[in-house]
């Protein structure tokens, strides 16, 4: 099957059940998305699917069909993205394992809301745990980004 992957066509001859994160870590080298749970309930692996936040771990290659993914080496080449430029603005990251995930969902909730309340960020990244509980920091980070104007489009994946 062939992926289309941060807007490149990549070749996967794999098992079709396999789940889209490891099709990614292991069998294409991208070592950006995390494994945390393996349940889809603690957002390290998230990725997007034609721009919806979406848990890797759970979603099988053969699922993927004709869908862009686009993961956290997509989101910028030069780590150039807004929401990566406040996350190092605001000093996020405490260990980092879960920052990727975080990442992906602040990008997809600006794309979808360019200014949203601390109410809706919240919500928005609810499904995202960060066990040095950065969430203050994560906040700010995000509403730094939207300051910045940042669409949330990953910068160059289609």
């Amino acid at each position: 099957m062939t992926l289309t992957i941060n807007g490149k066509p990549q070749k996967y001859d794999g098992d079709p059940e396999m789940p889209l994160l490891w099709v990614l870590r292991d069998e294409l080298d991208l070592k950006g998305t995390k494994f945390g749970c393996g349940m889809g309930l603690c957002g390290a692996c998230t990725v997007h699917l034609d721009g919806v936040p979406t848990r890797s771990c759970l979603m099988k290659a053969s699922d993927v069909g004709k869908k862009s993914i686009t993961t956290i080496e997509g989101i910028s080449p030069d780590g150039g993205h807004p929401v990566q430029l406040a996350w190092a603005a605001i000093d996020v990251p405490q260990c980092g394992y879960c920052q990727a995930g975080q990442i992906m969902a602040a990008c997809a909730l600006l794309k979808k809301n360019p200014n949203p309340s601390d109410s809706e960020i919240d919500s928005a990244m609810s499904g995202n745990l960060c066990r040095c509980g950065t969430y203050i920091r994560i906040r700010a980070a995000i509403h730094e980004a939207a300051r910045a104007g940042q669409n949330g489009d990953g910068g160059g994946a289609k």
